[in-house]
């Protein structure tokens, strides 16, 4: 489940770099996909014209998935959403939302009352300050969740280089870690302007 990651949203967040969290949910969108793992997109106020559609790097490895646009901060009270998921037929849910605080602790926090599992992808997710993201990961794993990263979360899905899944994994994994790393030696942070 990825959700809201759009542009709007991503502008909440300062104090992580926003090109590596989107690359991270990026790789992730690609390797779900080429391994068939369903995939639920989820959107906040582009119906109502407050925001705009998913970002266009992720929206282009998600082509073919629909996205599920709602009001509610909370995806979880989202009936389409929650329609979508139990659709996938999936009991364990891999889960980003763009800012830990919101859009990933209040739905995973209800998946997980309506006994889902739950593993956050801590890496593909932000929020305006490292305090504020650092809580909202305590509360997530006190509730239940299981933090993961991006490369672990990988790893997981394919879990033995002699299975067929690992031939995405050597597809995908180099080019990976060669954009995350050139842009781990030059990070970018947004300073934060305040409200006009």
């Amino acid at each position: 489940m990825l959700i809201d990651y759009q542009d709007g949203v991503l502008d909440l967040i300062f104090e992580q770099d926003r090109r590596v969290i989107e690359l991270n949910t990026r790789y992730l969108a690609k390797f779900a996909k080429a391994i068939g793992i369903p995939v639920v997109l989820s959107t906040v106020g582009v119906e109502m014209g407050v925001n705009t559609p998913t970002i266009s790097t992720l929206r282009a490895e998600l082509a073919d998935v629909e996205e599920i646009d709602r009001s509610q901060m909370n995806a979880w009270e989202d009936a389409g959403f929650v329609d979508a998921v139990k659709a996938t037929g999936r009991k364990k849910l891999v889960m980003g939302g763009l800012v830990t605080s919101v859009c990933l602790a209040y739905p995973a926090v209800d998946a997980m009352a309506d006994g889902y599992e739950v593993a956050i992808v801590a890496d593909a997710v932000g929020d305006a300050t490292k305090e504020i993201h650092d809580t909202a990961m305590l509360r997530l794993v006190q509730a239940g969740a299981v933090p993961m990263t991006t490369t672990a979360m990988m790893a997981e899905f394919f879990r033995d280089w002699k299975s067929p899944l690992s031939d995405v994994a050597r597809e995908l994994w180099v080019p990976y870690k060669e954009e995350w790393a050139a842009l781990k030696r030059h990070p970018k942070f947004v300073e934060f302007k305040g409200l006009v």
